[in-house]
């Protein structure tokens, strides 16, 4: 297996999350031996999932170069979702966000709003699906206030 193979393989969770959250890279590659990547994220938010998702992968990330910018003119990926959703209810901006493995209310809110102390915000507005804000379940649909 060659090199980008190799390294593809191990950051494939931070790639993925790359794709699916509209991230546009303008390089992926193998550069000195490492990892290249270097592209544009939607938002803080998104930029920080790729950073938490390639942490996790390796907290040293010494085989990786990642240079994400922030640029907000990229389509919003929660947009979909929340035009599919906002029919029913006539709550504020009808975000959603599908809870994925590792997910606390905490960390969601850290990354709608920046700060994750704001996780009751989210826990209030999902209370006909939520008993706790310890207890969220992968796969849940959470509504974004």
């Amino acid at each position: 297996m060659d090199r980008l193979e190799e390294l593809k393989n191990k950051y494939q969770a931070a790639l993925r999350t790359i794709q699916q959250r509209g991230v546009v890279l303008s390089h992926l590659h193998v550069q000195d031996n490492k990892l290249f990547i270097q592209g544009s994220a939607p938002s803080e938010g998104i930029k920080n999932e790729v950073w938490n998702q390639i942490k996790a992968a390796d907290a040293q990330y010494s085989d990786l170069t990642c240079d994400l910018k922030v640029d907000s003119s990229l389509p919003q990926p929660q947009a979909a979702a929340a035009a599919a959703g906002a029919s029913g209810g006539g709550a504020g901006g009808g975000r959603t966000y599908t809870v994925k493995s590792g997910d606390t209310l905490s960390k969601i809110a850290k990354e709608f709003y920046g700060n994750a102390n704001d996780y009751n915000k989210i826990f209030e507005a999902n209370k006909d699906q939520l008993s706790s804000p310890d207890r969220i379940n992968v796969g849940q649909e959470l509504k974004i206030p």
